[in-house]
């Protein structure tokens, strides 16, 4: 008599189950949605003022109103939504200061996108401006395939495609668009 009960009950509950299903078949893609896992930060930072230091040294200070980490994902890498600021150090305290709308960082391969924007000025009168711009952390390398505007105190080039290091003592441009003109 109790399994007969309970074979009731669940014929009941299955019954119930599949009225329900059939009636919310409308809603179907939203109820999938419901259990979707949104590509979401693992960290999420305000008004960021970071510095790194090497050996008791400040080598970067980096500053940016957003921060969102995604240190969980496949690929880990930390983006900067809303620009960055850095100021990079030599060993001798010369500083490079880098600004662009926006940036990626990238964990696994230590190159960092910057996008938008992107201007480079060396203590020493450089400046360079483009729209996207690389920077290879691991060698201390800057490069890119966009139009570029190089400033320094003889002169103004503008090209594409450039590629230098960081204190700009090394500069390898690929196509110089007119002329070098003299800044005098």
């Amino acid at each position: 008599m109790v399994l007969l009960k309970k074979y009731k009950i669940f014929q009941l509950v299955t019954v119930f189950a599949v009225t329900l299903f059939f009636g919310c078949e409308g809603n179907f893609k939203e109820v999938q949605k419901i259990n979707f896992s949104e590509f979401v930060p693992s960290g999420d930072a305000d008004k960021v003022n970071l510095k790194y230091t090497d050996s008791g040294r400040i080598t970067a200070v980096l500053v940016s109103t957003k921060m969102l980490d995604f240190a969980t994902v496949a690929f880990p890498f930390t983006e900067f939504p809303k620009g960055i600021n850095v100021s990079l150090y030599d060993k001798t305290g010369k500083k490079t200061i880098v600004i662009s709308d926006y940036a990626v960082s990238y964990k696994m391969t230590n190159i960092i996108d910057l996008k938008g924007n992107v201007k480079i000025i060396s203590q020493d009168g450089q400046t360079l401006e483009t729209e996207q711009l690389y920077f290879d952390q691991k060698n201390d390398w800057f490069f890119t395939e966009k139009n570029f505007k190089f400033t320094d105190p003889k002169g103004v080039s503008n090209g594409q495609g450039i590629d230098f290091s960081k204190d700009f003592k090394i500069v390898n441009s690929q196509k110089i668009a007119g002329e070098v003109l003299s800044a005098e």
